[in-house]
């Protein structure tokens, strides 16, 4: 399972729009192949950063199967004019502690 962080830096004053266009979007992501689920997280010190956290079976899954599809531009359709700049995106992989 691998985790794609996207920190996401908005305008200011479009909390709320950006918020609902996200809660739009969640449909999108999770009927993507091979999508676990979405959480989006808000920065208590910077609140025009946000985090969005999608989990995924492969990390193709997330590059390939989505980025490349119609619902990928629906996403950025919901919430791409909120942006203040584009998203910073990242994956992860859990590490097994014992």
């Amino acid at each position: 399972m691998f985790t794609e962080i996207a920190q996401i830096e908005i305008k200011e004053g479009s909390n709320a729009a950006f918020e609902a266009g996200v809660a739009k979007a969640k449909p999108l992501f999770l009927r993507a192949k091979g999508c676990k689920g979405v959480t989006l997280q808000k920065s208590v010190e910077h609140p025009t950063r946000y985090r969005l956290y999608v989990l995924w079976e492969t990390v193709e899954n997330h590059m390939v199967d989505f980025r490349e599809s119609e619902d990928f531009q629906g996403w950025r359709a919901l919430v791409s004019s909120h942006f203040a700049q584009p998203p910073q995106v990242e994956h992860t992989v859990g590490i097994d502690l014992g």
